[in-house]
């Protein structure tokens, strides 16, 4: 990882951990329809093995862990995110498990080993990355050779994306932008990962989502 952080990215992440802290405990009820919805669209595309170790970048409150244990019993899931609030709200709601963890972490600087996971995901998240291709390579040195990632996030091949993005660049500090999936496409083959699949859909009542599943090149 390129240890020459600029300082503007500090302070994009201040404002997402700001944002978030104070958002965590409405989270979940604010946004319950969204993240139902969105989830059930990215699960519809998972194929994992329940063996396997998963890293979510980006993880909130810990509702893709929840969904990907229903599913998956036995998955080890280690969830990131810069947010303390939001991780303090994930843990507890798997204070019986023993196969999730959480850290506080940035996503251009994961605390692990190289090649440490299967599977690494990101869910609603790549447009607050202010450097997603440092984001990218730093995920990708963390997963294994054989391992994909997946990631999921509003898609600007849609017209309220494009105007939901546009409002936020102007409204909201803790905003970077949102891609066109071809824009996404780009993003990994730059980082070194080999496309396998892309995926668009709308949700309600306007959302436009896509995911990317890519593999290590």
């Amino acid at each position: 990882m390129d240890s020459r952080t600029p300082a503007k990215n500090k302070s994009i992440e201040s404002s997402v951990r700001e944002q978030y802290d104070h958002l965590a405990e409405i989270y979940d009820r604010r946004w319950h329809s969204y993240i139902s919805d969105s989830l059930a669209f990215l699960n519809s595309h998972l194929n994992l093995s329940d063996d396997q170790k998963v890293l979510d970048v980006a993880c909130g409150t810990g509702e893709l862990e929840r969904s990907l244990l229903e599913r998956y019993p036995n998955l080890k899931i280690t969830g990131v995110d810069l947010s303390q609030s939001m991780l303090d709200m994930a843990r507890s709601k798997f204070l019986d498990r023993n196969n999730v963890e959480f850290f506080q972490a940035s996503a251009i600087e994961l605390p692990f080993a190289d090649a440490s996971f299967d599977s690494i995901v990101t869910a609603s998240a790549f447009h607050y990355f202010e450097q997603p291709s440092i984001a990218l390579q730093e995920m990708r040195r963390v997963l294994k050779p054989s391992g994909k990632i997946i990631v999921m996030d509003w898609c600007r091949d849609f017209w309220f994306c494009q105007i939901f993005d546009l409002w936020l660049k102007f409204t909201d500090p803790a905003h970077k932008g949102c891609y066109s999936q071809r824009e996404l496409r780009s993003f990994l083959n730059d980082a070194g990962f080999d496309l396998c699949a892309e995926h668009r859909a709308r949700l309600p009542p306007l959302w436009g989502m896509m995911i990317s599943i890519a593999t290590r090149g």
